[in-house]
C-alpha cells in the first residue's frame, strides 16, 4: 500500500478528508464526498483520514479542527476548507486544477 506522501504527490489531484468517527459534521460530510469521488471519477481521488489513527499527518498539516478538506497535487496543498464545504464548491476547486 501507497504512503500517504506517495499518494498526496500523484499528478491526479487528491482530496483528503480529515475526519473522526465521533465528529457529526464530518458525518454529514461523508455523501458529499460520495457525490464528489462520482461526479468527478479518474479527475480526483478522495481519501479520508481518520485524526484519532493518524496523528502524525493531522499534525503535520496543522489540522486543528474537524472536518479538513485539503486538496493536493504533485505534493501540494492547492486549496484547504475547514467545516462542512457543499459539492459544488468541492469540484469547482478541483476543476480549476485541470485547467
Amino acid at each position: 500500500m501507497a504512503s500517504f506522501g506517495d499518494l498526496i504527490k500523484s499528478e491526479t489531484p487528491v482530496l483528503v478528508d480529515f475526519y473522526a468517527d465521533w465528529c457529526g459534521p464530518c458525518k454529514m460530510m461523508a455523501p458529499y464526498l460520495e457525490e464528489v469521488a462520482e461526479k468527478m471519477k479518474g479527475k480526483v481521488r478522495v481519501i479520508k483520514v481518520d485524526v484519532d489513527k493518524n496523528q502524525a499527518a493531522s499534525s503535520k498539516y496543522r489540522v486543528q479542527s474537524i472536518p479538513t478538506l485539503i486538496l493536493f497535487q504533485k505534493g501540494e496543498i492547492k486549496w484547504r476548507q475547514a467545516g462542512v464545504v457543499d459539492p459544488n464548491t468541492i469540484m469547482s476547486h478541483i476543476n480549476q486544477l485541470s485547467k
